[in-house]
């Protein structure tokens, strides 16, 4: 592709090596010019055109410019189509190399295997510099709109860069006209825009406010999100857009809600006081009335306030924590987790001790259906795995459960905590060159350096890709098949393997172009079909019009039906949709139907695909609340998901789902009404010995909802008031 570039001298630019893709645009390497990249949309606008325009006009500030660092990749440029015609087709913008999405800081799991090194501190930091950002951005009038965790960039020297900037609202002030902000992601979005159409909406500071504050809460709780929490209801709890509507911040202070705290969560009074009151100004407060949000600014001050308040531990210089505290939180936390550091010593770090398994307990385990919290947007959703959100039974009659059902829920406080292994500049003068930031630089560094030989052959990188693909580092598989090839470009497959990488690092619309690929080269590749319906079948979470992206996803996986009737994923996935459409029709019962006839004919093809069995099992479960003969449809999700377990027993999601169809089932007063009772908490409490075995706390985590329900009918029966959120030392 060519494209003009009229700056600083007219330059035809031959672009072709694409570093990203996105629904709008693609992204390019620039020959010429190593630190910049060129954005191409696919569909150029004069709308796109005149707000390029506006942000050229009015940059704004970079606070981190005296350390030659880029906090806001903001357009420089922009370029024109090669014809002549004066369109503007995209722009240059910086190219930010060496840093990771916030979430791999954020969150222990990633941070121990990435930035051993980044300690509270840091967290704080990467806290005070995204809120110079923000605050920069405000001062010249933009609104970012879609705050969210995927568009910030950090350092391993905690610097920030705010990425996507095109997509942010720009006012025009000589024309009195506001590019808006057409999307938002419901986690970071505040109660006022929720379920509202964002594209009708002026975003205003205070709505930034909001995304802003979870970020900062997530960066220093461990990745727990403000509104995350054990609901104490006997029904479906909420996902998070719900409980942000409601208001129902977990650590409220000023009115009752209907969640606890998770015991694997950092406690509340870890944070120093000045910041519980910004949170609690937001989140409670804010309500109601966004303008007492905390401002960017606010939030700046109050972190570089409380910063110099942080005291080093005696017993690990590792862990940094806030004076109002009379010990080490850090030291009491990991015991509390097995032994499982979430700031591990220097020595722990170069004796490779902060890698290993936790220390497994042998006391009792119980346990947890996947469904009772909303997926957190930093889980990873792993390809062939999508994740399910089917409603939990909403009981008519609460049975009286015997004492002894107590003493398990808390049996399981105590083995919950033992459990965990992960859940989760100043301002002119952000930490970068004293010391134990240097030594982080150089340690991470060291770490993950590896020299790689140079001018290897495709076979050679398609091997490198796989191998990295299956130990699940999906980045360096993209990588390596991004390299396989350039080395042979016609290779089909090879395309459909750095899509599948792609999409196992959520990137589907880099998938989506990557399949595209596929077919041009093989049309008959029944493999980039099937991948290809399953992106359009997540793309559809982030659409406004999803019923579009379902039917591409069926019309995708018919083709490869037609290609290959014997291919029993196509099958499996298409099976998918078809339930995940019944909640946006009305005549369910019919795409119930086909959906079971699709994981019937996957079985007939394959007996062993353990996910046709229980799949069809999700749909006979969801049947079973809805139908007349609701214990014949229970007895047969019971059987599909038992044949899931013959095939394989470690399935936690399918104990976890048998589990609670073997208690909805009880409560309806059958004869084997106990047996059944007896047979839902054997259930859970296999499903939590293998989750935490697997150290899979996502699923041990939402456990604790379940098990409110199963054995005690709520929580707030059995879990002791003092772990609420007023909690103090």
């Amino acid at each position: 592709m060519q494209v003009l570039r009229r700056l600083p001298n007219p330059e035809i630019l031959n672009i072709s090596v694409s570093v990203g893709h996105g629904g709008e645009a693609c992204i390019y390497a620039v020959p010429s010019d190593e630190n910049l990249v060129a954005k191409i949309y696919h569909k150029p606008t004069i709308a796109y055109a005149q707000k390029l325009q506006a942000m050229l006009a009015n940059p704004p500030a970079n606070p981190t410019a005296n350390l030659g660092h880029i906090s806001i990749a903001w357009p420089q440029e922009l370029l024109e189509a090669a014809d002549g015609s004066g369109q503007i087709v995209g722009f240059l913008m910086p190219r930010i190399q060496g840093m990771r999405p916030i979430m791999d800081f954020y969150n222990p799991g990633t941070r121990r295997q990435h930035c051993p090194l980044f300690n509270y501190q840091y967290l704080m930091r990467t806290a005070r510099n995204l809120a110079a950002a923000f605050a920069a951005l405000h001062a010249s009038r933009y609104c970012i709109g879609d705050v969210n965790e995927s568009n910030i960039l950090v350092s391993d020297t905690a610097l920030v860069t705010l990425v996507d900037t095109d997509s942010f609202q720009v006012p025009e002030p000589l024309q009195n006209f506001v590019y808006r902000c057409s999307v938002g992601k419901p986690d970071y979005t505040p109660p006022e825009l929720q379920n509202k159409t964002f594209a009708d909406y002026d975003r205003q500071s205070h709505h930034d406010a909001f995304g802003l504050a979870v970020l900062i809460f997530q960066l220093l709780m461990e990745g727990t999100h403000p509104f995350s929490g054990i609901f104490q209801g006997s029904i479906e709890p909420p996902p998070y857009e719900g409980r942000i509507l409601s208001g129902h911040f977990t650590y409220s202070q000023k009115k009752q809600v209907p969640y606890l705290p998770t015991p694997i969560s950092p406690r509340w009074d870890l944070l120093h006081p000045s910041l519980q009151e910004l949170f609690v100004r937001c989140f409670e407060e804010g309500h109601d009335h966004p303008h007492l949000r905390p401002n960017a600014q606010t939030w700046l001050s109050a972190l570089t306030a409380v910063e110099e308040s942080l005291v080093t531990c005696t017993a690990n210089p590792q862990h940094l924590y806030h004076n109002h505290l009379d010990k080490c939180p850090w030291c009491e936390r990991t015991k509390r987790l097995g032994g499982r550091d979430p700031f591990p010593s220097v020595g722990a770090i170069a004796s490779k001790q902060h890698l290993q398994p936790r220390r497994k307990s042998k006391r009792r385990y119980i346990p947890t259906p996947r469904f009772t919290q909303p997926v957190g947007s930093n889980s990873p959703v792993y390809h062939w795995q999508p994740v399910s959100n089917q409603p939990f039974y909403h009981s008519s009659s609460a049975k009286k459960h015997n004492s002894k059902a107590y003493g398990v829920i808390f049996g399981l406080m105590g083995v919950g905590l033992l459990g965990y292994l992960d859940v989760m500049i100043k301002f002119t003068r952000p930490f970068v060159s004293q010391n134990p930031y240097t030594q982080q630089s150089l340690i991470s560094r060291k770490d993950n350096q590896i020299s790689e030989p140079t001018n290897l052959s495709f076979k050679d990188y398609s091997q490198r890709g796989d191998n990295a693909y299956q130990q699940q580092d999906y980045p360096q598989a993209v990588a390596n098949f991004t390299k396989a090839i350039t080395k042979n470009p016609q290779y089909a497959r090879g395309y459909v393997n750095l899509g599948n990488a792609r999409y196992n690092l959520n990137d589907f619309e880099g998938a989506l172009a990557n399949y595209n690929q596929a077919l041009k080269l093989n049309p008959q590749e029944v493999k980039a079909y099937v991948n290809r319906g399953n992106a359009y079948y997540m793309l559809a979470d982030y659409s406004s019009d999803p019923d579009k992206e379902y039917k591409q996803a069926i019309a995708d996986f018919n083709t490869a039906i037609s290609i290959d009737k014997n291919d029993a994923e196509a099958y499996i996935r298409r099976g998918i949709v078809r339930f995940e459409i019944t909640k946006y029709i009305n005549n369910s019962l019919q795409e119930y139907q086909k959906s079971i006839a699709d994981f019937t004919q996957a079985i007939k093809i394959n007996s062993s695909k353990v996910e046709a069995y229980f799949q069809r099992g999700l749909v006979r479960y969801q049947i079973a609340q809805y139908s007349s003969n609701y214990v014949g449809e229970y007895k047969q999700a019971i059987a599909d998901f038992t044949e899931a377990l013959k095939i394989n027993p470690q399935l936690v999601k399918v104990y976890l789902k048998r589990g609670m169809a073997y208690y909805e089932l009880s409560q309806y007063g059958e004869s084997e009404s106990d047996k059944n009772q007896i047979q839902a908490v054997a259930d859970l409490q296999t499903a939590a010995k293998i989750s935490l075995e697997g150290d899979d706390m996502d699923s041990y985590q939402q456990a604790l909802g379940s098990i409110c329900i199963v054995v005690a009918n709520k929580c707030d029966n059995v879990l002791p008031k003092s772990t609420l959120v007023r909690q103090t030392n």
